[in-house]
């Protein structure tokens, strides 16, 4: 005579477990919740083999202990948010690079405190469970980045010409027709990117203010004072980014100054945040991790404050990521393409969605790229390169100055050679090794490496990078944006090579040990020492 299911549920399930059944979960589940009813006598067995309980007695010392101590740290969390938020707007208020003879070492001290804050948040969140770890990273996020709004931009100019190409293109002009110092463009010149200049005693017009900098029209020579950089030189941006300048310009006009843009950011960064959570939900990834992007500096200084346009392609990256994992190759590759004609930095995160169905992916990619160059092709012709070739020049990657420690062992133009032979061999092990169901360890690998490789000046690159140390858990990647935010702020080579051979041993040390535990520990056992003979 066979028992029913439902005479004996315990017996059943464990069955169920030892043979392997597909319904072991929720078998797992069945025992954690009648394990306690059936043993009442005895509430203080509130383990078993099979799970923690989730229910414990109400009058059990240790769960009242462990309600206490959640909401300690959900408590000590938010007082820690609190003051990076504070510390952010202060920041924003107090320091930038713009001032002539300026001390940067306050904004670099500011700038480690935030980082401080922003780990010692990340750790106390490790005792948060329940829906309080949602709560708090969504508002953490928000409240973050609402306090970096409360200035202007503080580290970069960039989102000056931002706003210029879009007051450009909703007047239906190609931002790649035109130099912004071209004496046609004169009529759409707002006062706050192009003040007039101020007469001297002695009656020569200057320049006046922080951000404004001097230059000269193109036909008639006459002085130009700009809040833009680089106005001799079209745009260097790629037509996402310059259709989304002008959906930004076309709603709020040429007036508004800053904030537009600063608001878009912050609306993208906190949406990058939910895209995070649901996606870690979904995929049974720890939703604390979505922390490591939600409150990390970087995103706060370079996404909101100096709303930088690589904020989009993010947001566009990260679709394509959650797309292609789950199966839908083409809108994947779409949203790819949109990531890499928002600021081509995007690229990287290709290869390592390659490995499954990659020709759906690569199509879609290079289609929606080049669909979205079509229009501004017709009306620019050849004009659509922009600035980029000139920028790739002026940074020093025609002869390999730019690469911090490559320079070291490949002086001149051999660096470049070096370093592109670099990047295709880890583009390869990328697309070889990577899990397609998985693939953001590899595409931190390959933006990470990139990073380290190219040393680039410019922190705000690494935002690209940030969703997937969130995703793949890899905290120690957190020392690329790092390095490159005090390359930024402190423009020292031998300070800068110092700091990404730091990165590098760090990642490396710590990649060795999550492969192989065993490794690390006969590493670093201290010696055995032997008895003395007699002793």
């Amino acid at each position: 005579m066979n028992a029913t299911p439902s005479s004996r549920p315990i017996t059943t399930a464990i069955r169920g477990l030892r043979t392997g059944d597909a319904s072991a979960r929720r078998a797992s589940y069945i025992i954690r919740l009648m394990v306690p009813l059936h043993h009442p006598e005895r509430p203080e067995r509130r383990r078993n083999p099979y799970g923690p309980v989730t229910r414990a007695p109400a009058g059990n010392a240790l769960a009242t202990g462990f309600r206490q101590d959640g909401r300690v740290r959900i408590a000590v969390v938010s007082l820690l948010l609190a003051a990076s938020a504070g510390l952010t707007g202060f920041s924003v208020l107090a320091y930038d690079l713009f001032k002539p003879g300026r001390d940067t070492v306050p904004l670099v001290i500011c700038t480690a405190l935030l980082w401080l804050l922003f780990a010692l948040a990340v750790l106390t969140l490790r005792g948060v469970r329940g829906r309080a770890v949602v709560v708090l990273i969504l508002a953490g996020s928000a409240l973050i980045g609402a306090a970096a709004m409360v200035g202007p931009p503080n580290t970069s100019t960039d989102s000056a010409r931002y706003a210029w190409d879009g007051i450009v293109t909703t007047e239906g002009i190609s931002p790649y027709a035109y130099t912004p110092a071209d004496d046609r463009l004169d009529a759409l010149r707002p006062d706050w990117l192009f003040p007039a200049p101020e007469l001297t005693e002695a009656g020569e017009p200057v320049c006046v203010g922080e951000r404004i900098q001097t230059a000269q029209k193109t036909e008639s020579g006459d002085i130009l004072c700009s809040a833009l950089n680089r106005t001799g030189v079209p745009t260097i941006y790629p037509p996402a980014a310059e259709i989304f300048f002008a959906g930004v310009r076309a709603i709020t006009g040429p007036d508004a100054e800053y904030w537009p843009l600063q608001l878009t950011g912050l609306l993208l960064s906190v949406g990058t945040t939910v895209m995070l959570l649901v996606g870690m939900r979904r995929r049974g990834i720890d939703q604390r991790f979505a922390a490591l992007w939600a409150w990390c500096p970087l995103v706060a200084t370079e996404a909101v404050t100096n709303s930088h346009i690589d904020m989009l392609g993010v947001v566009f990256t990260l679709s394509a990521v959650f797309l292609v994992t789950g199966r839908r190759y083409w809108r994947g590759g779409i949203a790819l393409g949109a990531a890499i004609a928002t600021k081509l930095i995007p690229v990287l995160a290709a290869p390592a969605m390659l490995r499954r169905q990659g020709w759906k992916v690569t199509v879609a990619a290079m289609v929606t790229f080049l669909l979205l160059y079509v229009p501004y092709v017709l009306t620019t012709g050849i004009g659509v390169l922009g600035y980029l070739p000139g920028y790739l020049s002026e940074e020093g990657y025609e002869d390999g100055t730019r690469f911090a420690l490559l320079s070291l062992i490949a002086p001149g133009g051999s660096a470049v050679i070096v370093a592109g032979v670099l990047l295709v061999v880890i583009a390869g092990l990328v697309i070889w090794k990577t899990d397609p169901d998985q693939p953001w360890l590899g595409q931190l690998v390959m933006i990470g490496s990139a990073l380290l490789i190219l040393s680039p000046r410019y922190s705000w690159y690494a935002l690209l990078m940030l969703p997937f140390i969130a995703l793949s858990g890899r905290w120690e990647w957190l020392l690329v944006p790092m390095a490159l935010t005090l390359r930024l702020l402190v423009p020292s080579i031998p300070l800068t090579r110092v700091a990404i051979a730091t990165a590098i041993v760090v990642i490396v040390a710590m990649s060795i040990h999550r492969a192989r535990p065993e490794v690390t520990r006969r590493l670093f056992r201290p010696p055995l020492r032997l008895p003395k003979p007699g002793g």
